[in-house]
């Protein structure tokens, strides 16, 4: 059967306007495509006129703009190394070292904001009065004083009510060490450091080289979660097959930590303990009352934040999912373990993207305290020196910019493998 074109439903169409200029401004189809150029050809001109005007004052001081300050020495120490370093090296090694204690503290301190925040949002909704209400008042004291003073309060309290490491000398000493392993002073926390006895060498990176043997237990660690994973995949599977989950936790204990002892007894693994020898103790690792201070300070604050995130992630919840699981026979810690987090992961998630990112920059609070990490170096002792104050601060805001991205980007896709999942 053919089709055919009824001639009066063309005659009755209206005409096609001609597109006229005044169409950008008055017509919807343009109006907001306008707008938007408009905006970024005002964008593209303010950048225009500040780049302009800094290249003119770089003119008329006689300066010009180049990173190669980086490569002069640097002339001062850092307390804390992570890698090798000495104050004949240079500047960009200086910034380096600071980048790598931002890092360490970082990680440091979501880690513990984390735990402290998930145990306190849980036992804020207990129904003992006195637990709930004794994490109440950790929220409300903690997040309602600037993360600078108890930074200050967290220093102040190690440098001066900890014993001087010569309260540890003598027949009968005025303190003692913890389990004759750890010495908590007023110069820091000394632990005990894992050593090898067989080393394999370092991994050169350019400017790290790491030890092959960390680098082999970090790869096996790395291969035993995968293996985990795949054991838990493969027991959800056959739960969902026959309706009974087979045991797994003597299996995840297995593939977790058997690889890493077994290698740690291959490479002749052993502790060194920290020993007081004249007016300090030596060996093991020396953790400094200003790496202590922040990371208590910024964990404990961000802490009660992520509490109250989780508590509004668990409230979130309807309460018929807890009633059916208790229906089914599941205690309370399951319930909240394999019922109602998994699901208030959903709400939380972003939130706590947003606390991770305050906590890494809030790392820059660190000269408080003397913590040399990348704010205290190359946003500060190399400015100073060098007087590149420009390049510098444009190098630290880069530095920061990518960190925040890196986290953002890792925890959304953690984020896009936990939400929920329509069939």
């Amino acid at each position: 059967m053919s089709s055919t074109t009824d001639p009066r439903a063309a005659e009755s169409a209206p005409p096609k306007r001609a597109f006229h200029p005044s169409m950008l401004l008055y017509d919807q189809r343009y109006r907001s495509i306008t707008i938007q150029i408009f905006a970024l050809f005002l964008l593209m001109l303010g950048a225009a006129w500040l780049i302009d005007n800094v290249i003119n004052n770089l003119r008329l001081l006689g300066r010009t703009f180049s990173f190669n300050f980086l490569s002069q020495s640097a002339g001062y120490d850092i307390n804390q190394r992570p890698i090798e370093y000495n104050s004949q090296m240079t500047h960009g090694r200086a910034a380096l070292v600071g980048f790598l204690n931002t890092v360490i503290l970082a990680v440091m301190g979501c880690a513990l904001a984390t735990i402290l925040g998930v145990l306190a949002g849980v036992l804020r909704l207990s129904k003992n009065w006195i637990v709930s209400r004794l994490v109440t008042v950790y929220v409300e004291v903690f997040r309602n004083i600037p993360t600078l003073i108890w930074i200050l309060i967290f220093g102040a309290v190690m440098a001066e009510s900890m014993p001087a490491p010569s309260a540890f000398r003598g027949d009968d000493p005025a303190s003692s060490m913890i389990f004759d392993a750890i010495a908590i002073t007023n110069r820091g926390v000394y632990v005990p450091a894992i050593l090898f006895t067989t080393e394999l060498g370092v991994l050169p990176l350019g400017p790290v080289s790491p030890s092959l043997n960390w680098v082999l237990v970090l790869a096996v660690l790395v291969a035993g979660i995968f293996a985990n994973k795949v054991l838990i995949d493969h027991a959800t599977r056959v739960q969902n097959a026959t309706g009974i989950r087979p045991k797994t936790w003597w299996k995840s204990l297995l593939v977790l930590f058997g690889p890493v002892i077994l290698i740690f007894l291959a490479l002749g693994a052993h502790l060194e303990y920290p020993e007081l020898r004249g007016f300090n103790f030596v060996g093991g690792t020396h953790l400094r009352n200003s790496l202590l201070a922040m990371w208590l300070g910024l964990g404990i604050y961000t802490g009660a934040f992520i509490a109250e995130i989780v508590r509004g992630g668990i409230l979130a919840i309807s309460k018929g999912q807890t009633e059916a699981a208790f229906a089914l026979g599941l205690q309370p810690g399951k319930t909240m373990r394999l019922v109602i987090l998994p699901q208030a992961l959903r709400v939380i998630i972003p939130p706590l993207i947003s606390q991770y990112l305050n906590l890494t920059k809030n790392t820059s609070l660190g000269l408080a305290v003397g913590y040399m990490d990348l704010r205290s170096t190359l946003g500060g002792i190399t400015i100073n020196q060098t007087g590149r104050e420009l390049e510098g601060m444009l190098l630290l805001m880069a530095v920061y910019l990518a960190i925040s991205l890196t986290i953002s980007g890792l925890m959304n896709v953690y984020n896009s493998r936990v939400k929920l999942k329509e069939r």
